[in-house]
Order: C-alpha cells, then structure tokens, then sequence
C-alpha cells in the first residue's frame, strides 16, 4: 500500500483497547490470563497459537483498531474503511484464544457498535477461508447481528456445518456455508450474492462488518481454495452495492491470509472494490452449493 501511495486512503493509528472494550465480549478470567502469561514472557496456547510479551500490547491495538474504525464509520467520518492490524480474531472465543487469535477483534468492535453506539442490526460477513467459529459462538442467540461465514469444509476448526442456523433467539441468524475442496470465485461468489446479501437485505444492517482473510487464494500454504485477487474485488463489489443501498458503511478486518504476496495484492484490491473503483458482475447460482445453502436458508428468510 505504501508502494501505492495509500491510495483513496486517510491513513490512522489503531488506538489500544482498554479492559472494558475487550470484556463486551470476552471474560474477565480470559483477558487476566492472556495479560498474565504475556507479561510472564509468554508461552503456548495450543497446538499453534503462542504468545510472547509483546503479544498482549499487539493485541489490545488490533481490537482498538477495529474498535476506532466502528466509531469513525458510525460518526460518519467515512464510509469504507479497512483495518490492517495484527493478530487476527475470528477464532477467539468468550473464554479462549485458539487459532492464531488472541481476542475476536470483529465481534468487540460489533458489541461496542450496539452498546456504546446506538446501533440495532449489523451483519458481520466471515469470507476467510476457515470458519469463524469465535464470533459465530459470541453471537449464537443473538437477533441483532446477522453472522455469515463462507469457508472451506473440513479445515481448522471443524466448525461450521451447513445446518447450523444459530439457536435461541439467534435462530436463522446464522449462515455457514461450507465450500468443497478446491471451489473457486464460481462457488464463492454466487452463494454470496444468491443467499447471503439477498438475506442481508431482509435484515437491514445499519452497519457491514467484514472478517477479511485472504487464505482462499489458490496460493495460500494453509488451505486449498481457488480464489484470485479479482474474487475478491468482486464479493467486496457486491457487499459494496448491498450496503450502499441500505446507507450502511462497510468496515473490513484483515483476518487469515500467510503468502504476504498475495496480500499484497488482495488487500488493495479490496480497498479499492470497496472505494467503488469495480461494479460487481453477476454470476449464475452455482448448482451445487448455493442450492444446497439457499434450502437450509430458506427455512429462515425468502430467498
């Protein structure tokens, strides 16, 4: 970006999270233990999440990040905008980090927009390549966010199976759709615009969230999806069209994504679908995956 000359883009810090921030949607005894075991040099997790002491300062920033970016899309001080912070946080949950993910960056940035903010409806959209399974878990019984996550079927965690609609009063409000091995823009884009934002639309989200990971790019080590830089410029495209016609502002999350050339190239090229530099192009329903989605959805809401 910095190549480019940040361009479209107002650049800013990401400010820390303080304590109450990261306990809208975290336990107490988490936050303690993550601060204790990085001020005690940190340590291991689990089978691949590892803190060190600078990992809890890390932390706090890319949660405030998410954080400020809520409040300046809420205050109408932009309506696009992209945090590109580290570690990311999908996989965070109430009570535990896992994942790569220390705390669930999107899902307190969410809660804060709801508590602090004033908002009712927002939809947070998970187009990384594993499940979210932390914000998924934080919002289950919720009505007032829409969860939808696209991911490939099988990897890490395991979560996410097609029939998990929420529960409670969260019932329908969530969507998993698990893709095959190997699906491409085809598969990727036409369950979001065949089931996911027609939903979205139902919904009405005074606010779009986005957990941006980039690892189902074919070239990604940690997954085996087929997606290019131009499948991702389109599902911004059509998240961008969806939202401006509801007057939502869209906010971006980097999550996963471990060829930094990849994104290098994909996060610009989301910035600018979302900066409104592409139009989104149609795609017919995919036969296979978005039928299966939109039966399972259909229960929920008209599709």
């Amino acid at each position: 970006m910095e190549r480019l000359g940040w361009p479209g883009c107002e650049i800013r810090d990401a400010p820390a999270a303080v304590e109450r921030e990261l306990e809208l949607v975290h336990a107490t005894e988490h936050v303690s233990a993550i601060k204790k075991l990085c001020a005690t040099g940190g340590g291991q997790i689990d089978a691949d999440t590892y803190v060190v002491e600078a990992s809890y300062t890390a932390a706090l920033h890319s949660a405030g990040g998410a954080c400020e970016m809520v409040r300046a899309l809420v205050r109408g001080e932009a309506s696009r905008a992209f945090c590109v912070t580290r570690p990311a946080g999908h996989h965070a949950e109430r009570g535990r980090a896992g994942g790569f993910c220390v705390f669930n960056n999107i899902a307190i940035a969410a809660e804060l927009a709801i508590r602090d903010l004033g908002l009712e409806r927002i939809l947070i959209l998970d187009w990384d390549v594993h499940h979210g399974n932390g914000t998924a878990e934080i919002f289950r019984h919720r009505s007032d966010i829409l969860f939808a996550s696209i991911h490939q079927l099988g990897l890490f965690p395991g979560t996410g199976a097609i029939a998990d609609a929420g529960s409670g009063d969260g019932l329908g409000y969530t969507i998993n759709v698990p893709v095959p091995t190997g699906s491409d823009e085809e598969v990727w884009v036409s369950v979001l615009e065949h089931v996911i934002l027609p939903v979205a639309l139902q919904f009405g989200p005074q606010l779009v969230l986005i957990s941006a990971g980039f690892d189902a790019h074919r070239d990604d080590p940690l997954a085996d999806c087929l997606l290019e830089a131009n499948s991702f410029t389109q599902m911004a495209c059509h998240v961008r069209e969806m939202a401006s016609s509801l007057d939502a502002p869209i906010g971006a999350v980097l999550e996963g994504g471990y060829d930094p050339s990849v994104l290098a190239e994909c996060v610009p090229a989301t910035i600018a679908a979302l900066d409104g530099h592409s139009r989104a192009e149609s795609i017919a329903p995919d036969r296979l995956v978005t039928s299966r989605v939109a039966a399972h959805v259909a229960h929920f809401w008209s599709l």
